[in-house]
């Protein structure tokens, strides 16, 4: 930064230019903001980086140059002179930018709950917030969650047209994943705050701007080397330029790969396609057109329990195993989903609006294997593991548990070659004992929307838009691979039952089986704000509507449900409504004042509607809109040395809805059996911190903190549902469903990620152009999911006795539910770049080490369900090993992402 010293007198208008110029390449720097904090002295660079404003100056103020990938200047001017000529201002390219490369490497969390990214690469990627930065490049490693939610809390658009899914209201980063040259434009709206886009979630919305004008033009070349989810991609991109005239078009391609990451037998193979062509019919209108192509294949990995950690470590994965000398992986995740955009640009004087259609269609799948009659194949099956013998019934038996331990280590994966052995072998006489099935999902998805921004006076302006979305998905399991059985008998092997009544007995190779339905699905949304914005007040109003449609239409008969699976279900809507305002106050352009307020009807997403899809149309009782009640207020800080932010959010969700499956010994009976949990409350509260420290142009200190309350603030009623086409194996014969009551979690922690984090960080920066960075970085009071089912009256039942069970110590029960905190985790990453200009060519090399000291922590984990009674919980764990102990993922240890790019 430079000093501008004046000493000449005031109360007259200054005029300041300069010409803005990147550091190293010497390239014009066109659309940059530059403006005088806290006034309404404004303007852009233009096609030759020159700016050039007027401004009444009083005393020192602070003249804020910002433009996307650049780091933000802050330079202070004393009031003075008529004319203040900066000349050339340089602009370094932003470091934090270039990690945003390594967001595609995501955390093992996130390809474990594929259907549950806790963290959305979107929202972190379009900010330059300290506290958010550090939450995307640092944080994350630790499943740490911003505020607790998970990512169907923001909104992701595509050019103003939204990307969230409809089954589970979650945006899918698969579908422009390693397409980061074409979309690093993003807008973000954080929290509860005002959209020009929309309504929004909690965490806000992220509009992700692919106009092939607001590319960086020319091409660029780059190469990154992992040992984090893949090990290599190659990247290519190239942008028309801007004096191209009114046709300008752009590609870019990736492919990713790696035979595994950092987890053993973890492959990922992914290629991806970007196409756009930008037409600009006169100043006002542009059209725009592109398309997303990504294929994207990787191979998953299984949480562990401690004993199983302890005798293999965090690199250990069940799920695959070597097959003629090739690492085979049994739980592959392929998702290709392509989509096609067109979109309309009206920009006027005092109205904008964007017109979009966005068409997609594709498949996701996920492969499995399936048994029937035969052992299960799974390696660190219960039964195979040490505790199994030292728990047994008859008593402990160490001989055994020593055998059993010698043989899964010297035996841990897969055995293929058995599995074919098995079903070649005479007795199976062609039918499958074990197969490779295929959950797949073929989904078309059409959405319109219609964006309007109207600027009613130079104060006030009002945003609308109204969005139709319509998605239809084939639902179905494929015979992916026999394992050299001729056949597969399509009958549950619980219930000894068919699944389609109609079809054949014997399925072959790619055939379907098992289940097939469709969900159909409309969404309908409408949105209107009106803002308010002078010099030192801003205030705005906005509300939101929202209509869902869902319906299931079965085309298996299940001998189960005969009645209740072939055919339509009835037509389910839903509708909800939103309202939030917010006031700030802007004092001297240095502290501002805000406050924000929100109150919600969300309605249920398609996956939280329908009980069991796969077999029937029941529906999940009870499930209904979600209030949400929210409150956040922020203090933002910036001066010529420090700058930052300090939030306080207060978040309550009532009434939800919740289903999990599995199988449970009861104090009713046992079961495999869909657990639905209604009105449930949850609390959501903290303070979030994030400043930046300059000491020099060249020396930065970051320190960030989050602290944060996330508890379960009712108990909920809880309803087992159950198959009972076998009378004598049912939970209670003669039905399929039993109210259990309430649940008692109100008080017990949300398994939302860690609830405190800290961070404190250096960068030094070099004008030889290289930099390195930092950080020390401390995540707590993180806790496992419970089991629900074990906060119920039905877990003191006897079910030898249907009685409750006598003599129970309450140590001994607080001590069995006591929810487990997981360690806290310390650790600490380096950064650093270098860029290098070789005649017109720009040269960039990025590196990043991750957990510096090989740190290894539990990242979270979940209570199992299995023992669902008093006394089974208390017998399995009096050996301090249980069957059914907890199961957690675990941190990755030290890892690397090695990045160099070419710009030509």
């Amino acid at each position: 930064m430079a000093m501008i010293n004046l000493f000449t007198g005031f109360g007259q208008k200054t005029v300041i230019q300069g010409v803005l110029l990147e550091e190293h390449s010497l390239a014009v720097i066109v659309g940059a903001q530059v403006q005088v904090e806290g006034t309404d002295s404004m303007a852009q660079s233009n096609t030759q980086g020159h700016f050039k404003l007027e401004a009444d100056l009083n005393g020192t103020q602070i003249l804020l140059v910002s433009s996307k990938e650049f780091i933000t200047l802050r330079i202070p001017l004393n009031s003075g002179e008529v004319l203040i000529d900066l000349g050339s201002v340089f602009m370094a390219r932003d470091g934090v930018r270039a990690q945003a490369d390594q967001m595609i490497a995501l955390s093992e969390i996130q390809l474990l709950q594929e259907d549950d990214i806790v963290t959305n690469p979107e929202i972190l990627r379009a900010t330059r917030d300290a506290f958010l930065t550090r939450a995307a490049f640092d944080f994350r490693q630790g499943f740490f969650r911003i505020r607790g939610y998970d990512s169907r809390q923001s909104e992701v658009l595509f050019n103003g047209s939204p990307m969230n899914r409809l089954i589970n209201g979650r945006p899918d980063w698969n579908h422009w994943g390693g397409l980061n040259d074409v979309t690093r434009n993003q807008d973000l709206s954080y929290g509860i705050g005002p959209s020009a886009y929309g309504f929004g979630g909690l965490l806000g919305i992220t509009n992700t701007d692919t106009r092939i004008s607001n590319l960086r033009p020319g091409a660029r070349l780059s190469s990154s080397f992992s040992n984090r989810t893949y090990t290599g991609r190659v990247m290519f991109s190239y942008s028309s330029s801007k004096s191209a005239g009114p046709l300008k078009f752009a590609f870019s391609s990736s492919r990713r790969w790696g035979d595994e990451g950092f987890v053993n037998g973890t492959l990922y193979d992914a290629y991806s396609f970007f196409g756009g062509l930008e037409l600009a019919v006169n100043k006002q209108n542009t059209v725009l057109l592109n398309a997303f192509l990504s294929n994207n294949r990787r191979g998953r990995s299984a949480p562990l329990t401690a004993e199983v950690f302890e005798l293999l470590g965090n690199r250990y994965n069940p799920y695959w195993g070597d097959q003629a000398g090739t690492a085979r992986n049994s739980r592959v995740r392929t998702v290709e989903e392509p989509f096609f955009s067109f979109h309309h640009f009206y920009r006027g004087k005092w109205l904008s609006f964007t017109n979009g259609i966005v068409f997609q269609k594709g498949t996701r799948s996920s492969s499995r294997l399936a048994y029937f009659n035969a052992p299960n194949p799974d390696p660190a099956y219960y039964r195979y593991l040490p505790s199994y013998y030292i728990n047994s019934s008859f008593g402990a038996n160490f001989f055994s548990s020593l055998q059993a331990t010698e043989a899964f280590l010297l035996n841990p994966q897969i055995d293929w070659a058995m599995l074919y052995q098995a079903n070649k072998n005479e007795n199976s006489a062609g039918r499958a004992f074990y197969l490779l099935q295929d959950d797949v999902v073929q989904t078309e998805t059409l959405s319109i929307s219609s964006l309007i921004n109207i600027k009613i006076s130079n104060k006030l302006s009002a945003d609308m838009n109204g969005v139709y979305k319509q998605s239809n998905s084939a639902n179905f399991a494929r015979i992916a691979d026999l394992l050299g059985a001729k056949f597969h008998t399509d009958v549950d092997p619980f219930s000894d039952t068919r699944n389609d009544i109609n079809g054949d007995l014997e399925r072959l190779q790619d055939d379907v089986f098992g289940y097939s339905y469709d969900f159909n699905s409309v969404q309908k949304k409408a949105f209107a704000q009106l803002k308010w914005d002078s010099r030192k007040w801003e205030a705005f109003l906005a509300g939101g509507y929202e209509r869902r449609d869902f319906q299931r239409t079965g085309h298996f008969q299940n001998e189960r449900y005969p009645e209740a699976s072939l055919g339509r279900s009835e037509g389910l809507s839903f509708t909800g409504l939103g309202f939030k305002a917010g006031l700030s106050h802007d004092f001297n352009g240095r502290h501002r004042f805000g406050m924000n307020f929100l109150r919600r009807w969300e309605p249920p997403t398609l996956g939280q509607v329908f009980l069991d899809p796969r077999e029937r149309n029941a529906l999940v009782s009870g499930a209904d809109n979600e209030k949400q009640t929210a409150m956040e207020l922020n203090y933002l800080f910036r001066t010529p040395l420090l700058t930052g932010r300090i939030s306080g959010f207060y978040t309550r969700f009532q009434e939800g809805t919740e289903r999990n499956f599995f199988y449970v010994d009861t104090g009713l009976g046992s079961d495999f059996v869909q657990e639905v949990s209604n009105g449930l409350d949850r609390l959501h509260m903290g303070v979030e911190f994030g400043a930046n420290y300059n000491f020099s142009n060249s020396v930065k200190l970051t320190f960030v903190a989050a602290i944060g309350k996330y508890r379960y603030a009712s108990n909920p009623g809880l309803t087992l549902n159950f198959d009972n086409s076998s009378p004598e194996e049912s939970l209670l014969p003669g039905a399929d469903q039993v109210d259990l009551g309430e649940a008692r979690l109100k008080g017990l922690n949300l398994p939302a990620g860690p609830q405190q984090a800290y961070s404190v960080g250096f960068e030094y920066r070099d004008p030889k152009f290289w930099w390195v960075g930092i950080s020390a970085n401390y995540l707590g009071h993180n806790y496992t999911a419970i089991s629900k089912i074990n906060r119920t009256e039905s877990f003191f039942l006897n079910p030898d006795t249907g009685e409750p069970f006598q003599n129970i110590r309450e140590e001994t029960l607080a001590a069995l539910l006591q929810q487990t905190r997981l360690e806290d985790a310390y650790f600490l990453n380096l950064v650093g770049g270098k860029s290098w200009r070789i005649k017109q060519k720009y040269i960039s090399l990025f590196l990043s080490l991750n957990n510096l000291f090989d740190t290894v922590f539990r990242t979270g984990g979940f209570e199992q369900s299995r023992n669902g009674n008093y006394g089974q919980l208390l017998q399995d764990n009096l050996s301090g090993t249980p069957l059914f102990g907890n199961k957690y993922w675990y941190s990755f240890g030290r890892t690397y992402f090695l990045n160099l790019a070419l710009n030509f």
